[in-house]
């Protein structure tokens, strides 16, 4: 899965929490309380994903976690759809090619790729398999 290391620092000039992903040049999430640090680190992350998405840009493997920084996990949805993304890249598919292999239109592959629909996990699935890739899940104790 996809767990992105992330700097948190309190700015005291405006009392938010600055949250900044080194793996991605955006600007930083910023949380309101230090209890909306996760939430806000996660919906972050998941936007500059859909920014790398929407612009056909690879969506960086996670760097190693350093002293100090938090682990920002994404949903397994998005992990899915950043996964499909990287390989329509990494194969050099287009999506109308890939559209035609599912059966499906234009806008459905779209909202395969959008980071903020909730696509079923068999059809991202499907998709990926037709580009020569398995998908496996594993789950941990933390």
């Amino acid at each position: 899965m996809y767990k992105y290391p992330a700097s948190v620092s309190f700015d005291e000039e405006t009392g938010t929490w600055e949250i900044e992903f080194r793996d991605f040049e955006t600007l930083p999430s910023v949380a309101l309380s230090e209890e909306d640090i996760e939430l806000e680190a996660t919906e972050g992350l998941t936007a500059a994903i859909g920014d790398n998405i929407n612009s056909r840009r690879l969506i960086p493997l996670p760097s190693q976690i350093a002293e100090g920084e938090i682990v920002v996990y994404l949903p397994l949805l998005t992990c899915l759809k950043a996964a499909l993304s990287n390989s329509l890249i990494n194969t050099s598919t287009r999506k109308a090619e890939l559209a035609r292999k599912m059966n499906i239109n234009g806008p459905q592959l779209d909202r395969l790729l959008d980071v903020s629909h909730a696509s079923k996990v068999e059809t991202l699935e499907q998709a990926l398999y037709l580009l020569g890739y398995e998908v496996s899940v594993v789950i941990t104790a933390i």
